[in-house]
């Protein structure tokens, strides 16, 4: 009778505390005659041979933790320095705002003061003009040429109040040549003796005001009719 022999039986935890062997590749000398450096060699067919075992890694899959971790923490740095820098430039467009507003208050109040102490001396040097006027109605005058004189007195008074202001009369007179930069022609007429386009009477003088026209001349033009041309002296003759 054969004795039969019973197979061993298998101890898992035997397998498992057996020591992982590291992968061997078998390299056959007669191939690599001739090379002097078998070390460098091997080192370099086991590194091509692990990373195509390995497969092909991600581009993130290269980066480590800390190198993430460094990346953030750069990145909130920038993020809070943005923050900064956008509450700055908000508090100075807030500031910008306020100087702005009270400037603005500050000229408006300034013109104003000024406007009115111009009307204030502008009036408190028209004035004695009103007070003469009252002198003058009140007065009474023994006759007419009395009274044309004081009447004469208060006009050479407001001329000198209008010389000081700046303020001067447009030299129009009767016969100058209509000029539509300081005259106003309200109507025409026909009047012998004046050229066409001449000035025949002035209704109301104009005044300029440093060197700015203030109120235009209103005058009346001549209109010759084509048939008359005025004479040496004076007069017309028709064609």
């Amino acid at each position: 009778m054969n004795e039969t022999s019973n197979p061993k039986p298998m101890n898992p935890t035997a397998d498992a505390d057996r020591p992982e062997v590291e992968p061997t590749l078998d390299l056959d000398l007669d191939e690599f005659e001739g090379v002097e450096d078998l070390q460098a060699l091997a080192d370099e067919v086991a590194e091509s041979t692990l990373d195509a075992s390995s497969g092909p890694k991600s581009e993130a899959g290269m980066l480590s933790r800390e190198e993430m971790e460094a990346g953030l923490f750069k990145a909130r740095a920038r993020i809070a320095e943005l923050e900064k820098q956008e509450a700055e430039q908000k508090d100075k467009h807030h500031r910008l705002l306020a100087d702005f507003a009270n400037h603005r208050n500050r000229v408006a109040r300034e013109t104003q003061l000024a406007v009115t102490l111009a009307e204030k001396k502008l009036l408190l040097e028209l004035l004695p003009v009103v007070d003469n006027f009252e002198r003058c109605l009140a007065s009474d005058y023994s006759s007419i040429e009395d009274f044309h004189n004081g009447i004469g007195l208060i006009y050479k008074q407001v001329m000198e109040f209008l010389r000081k202001s700046g303020v001067t009369g447009v030299d129009v007179k009767v016969g100058d040549p209509f000029d539509a930069m300081h005259a106003e022609a309200l109507t025409t007429t026909t009047q012998p003796g004046l050229a066409d386009g001449a000035v025949a009477a002035v209704y109301e003088r104009g005044y300029t005001l440093r060197d700015h026209l203030l109120r235009p001349a209103r005058v009346i033009v001549n209109h010759a009719p084509p048939d008359q041309e005025p004479q040496a002296d004076g007069g017309t003759r028709e064609q």
